[in-house]
């Protein structure tokens, strides 16, 4: 559980295989990434599925909601204890889905994508269920007074399980601006996968941004006993633009580019100049947001403010990298250190916003400019990779601090669950203050694995105590996790980004074709074919591209039997059926093209545009 903090200054991806897997940097960071993932399983609360593969955990907080009158069954516990904190909760789904919307192909490819989604699903059900008014918002379930007075299994734990929530009287506009932006990015990742259930969140991110931003107020003014733990020290002018902008990176919707573009100044986005980023202080992945829409000429006439907001990104990723006029601080070893608890959170949100920051600056072709001089892109990824690194074992204390992974590992981490002996192994019941007495000050191994946890780390020398009382270091959180999925995504790929569909990068690369198409027919206007290089990367010396083809059905009926002839296509292709007779036709999931309806297909080489052209198609 985290303390409060000060402010500083299955689913439809492309499978890329271009770079083969490696175990680059003496690192498996594919098993890394699956263990990661695996974490969360260990953390869910509720009615466990028939798929848990963490074995040793059982049902839990049956009863969550009851007394109030709402089914608050599910989501996650934020990291050793037995509470729902709701702000944490949240911020984790969204960084959680930001990491597949940038690296979804690469977990695919790792086997990895389906758990991930299911990570993601599992706070999206809950945050569903949290949120059952449009001004109505539960963000705690359980009360950490009483939660650390006990150590006990979830699975039997006597403490209370008060809900605790926020309406029109009771404002919280940086939680319900956070919870709008975990179902926005959500949306987004099931929007192939689920239409249905991205529809539904997309409508809870429009109400819950609507509540946050008529009805202001720190939710933590709201449910006081959240301020011991997660105190909103940032307040929420930082949360109404994360929201803002999760929800026009979800809609593209004007409203909420207007939004970004009005309210960045007064609302601090192109004040702050950030040296940290997590659950709390979001000025730092607004900027970077801002400065990825500004780079896919997606800001139109706020052009002027968003490039005020990248400024301020780029600020911070040079200060992560020792190469700004105000640098963060780093232990001997080469971390990351913001303070002494739980330090991990803000390394792996910084090697988040490094790793995806380097790969849109490689797409744009661009590089990041600092006080020290210019850096390439490359360089921001290697510092990331350095960062994860050292929290997989290359350290002065040649310890891995992601729980099972590496020969040395923290045995003692402060976790109630994975402290204690399962329940399934010995259901003899552990009191309140017995947990304490028999298992909490037990000098030994823990005697369940808590496979993938990201404890708290080191301190600013480097130095780390393996002992369960030391809940500053060795305590764990799902925020620690979540960022990190995406940068061992993207390292396990090796040398290039591969950007998957839903979020394409855009580089000055354009080639519209219109074609009219045989046999014409009177009642149809030309089918549209818009392609456009979204992504490139180098690799042994070889430039690759991405490329997007849209087509557009412009006539006034549907296209059924459609097929594409294409020829100078040098490399994999993605989103068509190929034909015996080697031509083109539209995906096994999509039947007919309705009227001003399209489909993408995506393709990469390292060559110039193919000739794309319609060979046929019938309207009905």
């Amino acid at each position: 559980m985290a303390k409060f903090m000060t402010i500083g200054a299955n689913a439809l991806f492309l499978l890329v295989a271009i770079v083969p897997l490696a175990l680059a940097g003496g690192h498996n960071y594919g098993q890394a990434l699956s263990k990661s993932i695996l974490f969360f399983e260990a953390q869910r609360s509720g009615y466990l599925p028939g798929n848990q593969r963490v074995r040793w955990r059982g049902n839990s907080g049956l009863l969550d909601g009851k007394s109030s009158g709402v089914d608050l069954v599910g989501g996650y516990y934020d990291a050793g204890d037995n509470v729902k904190f709701g702000l944490p909760m949240a911020f984790t789904v969204t960084m959680m889905s930001w990491s597949i919307l940038e690296y979804g192909s690469q977990m695919a490819s790792s086997g990895e994508l389906g758990h991930a989604m299911d990570a993601v699903k599992w706070g999206t059900d809950y945050l569903i269920k949290a949120h059952p008014q449009p001004h109505v918002l539960y963000g705690e379930v359980g009360d950490g007074n009483t939660d650390h007075y006990c150590w006990q299994r979830p699975e039997e734990m006597t403490t209370s399980r008060n809900a605790y929530r926020i309406d029109e009287n009771n404002p919280g506009s940086d939680l319900a601006g956070e919870t709008a932006a975990a179902m926005a990015a959500a949306s987004i990742v099931f929007r192939r996968a689920n239409p249905a259930y991205s529809r539904e969140l997309l409508t809870h991110a429009h109400q819950l941004f609507e509540f946050a931003d008529k009805y202001r107020g720190k939710y933590d003014s709201s449910i006081s006993v959240a301020q011991k733990y997660y105190r909103s020290v940032s307040g929420y002018a930082d949360e109404l633009l994360w929201g803002a902008a999760w929800l026009y990176k979800a809609t593209n919707e004007p409203y909420y580019l207007n939004y970004l573009g009005d309210n960045g100044d007064n609302l601090g986005g192109t004040g702050w100049a950030m040296t940290e980023f997590g659950w709390d202080v979001k000025y730092a992945g607004v900027q970077t947001l801002a400065a990825m829409f500004l780079m896919g000429g997606k800001a139109g006439d706020h052009s002027p403010v968003f490039g005020k907001y990248q400024e301020k990104a780029e600020m911070f990723m040079c200060s992560c990298m020792g190469k700004a006029n105000h640098n963060v601080q780093k232990t001997p070893g080469g971390l990351i250190f913001r303070q002494r608890w739980n330090n991990l959170q803000f390394v792996t949100s910084a090697s988040f916003l490094l790793t995806v920051y380097s790969d849109h600056l490689t797409a744009a072709r661009k590089d990041l400019h600092c006080a020290s001089g210019r850096v390439a892109p490359s360089e921001l990824l290697a510092f990331a990779k350095s960062q994860v690194d050292y929290i997989l074992g290359n350290n002065p204390r040649a310890t891995s601090y992601m729980v099972g992974y590496g020969n040395h590992y923290p045995q003692q981490v402060h976790h109630r669950g994975s402290s204690i002996v399962s329940i399934k192994v010995d259901p003899s019941f552990v009191s309140c203050r017995g947990g304490y007495a028999t298992w909490f000050s037990r000098k030994a191994s823990d005697p369940n694995l808590l496979t993938g946890a990201i404890v708290g780390g080191p301190d600013a020398y480097d130095n780390f105590a393996d002992q369960r009382d030391n809940y500053e270091q060795t305590e764990p959180a799902t925020y620690n996790n979540a960022p990190l999925l995406g940068v061992l995504a993207r390292l396990n790929a090796g040398g290039h980004a591969a950007h998957n569909q839903l979020l394409p990068v855009e580089v000055p690369l354009h080639k519209p074709i219109a074609v009219h198409p045989h046999p014409v027919s009177p009642y149809a206007a030309p089918i549209e074919i818009d392609q456009k290089a979204t992504a490139s990367w180098v690799s042994n010396g070889k430039t690759y591209y991405r490329y997007s083809a849209i087509v557009t059905n412009k006539s006034r009926k549907t296209i059924r039997n459609f097929n594409l002839n294409i020829s100078k296509l040098y490399g994999p292709i993605w989103g068509l059926s190929k034909t015996t007779s080697g031509s083109y036709g539209l995906p096994e999931w999509i039947s007919s093209l309705p009227a001003d309806k399209s489909l993408e297909f995506v393709y990469i080489h390292s060559a110039p545009f193919a000739d794309v052209s319609v060979s046929g198609y019938t309207l009905a």
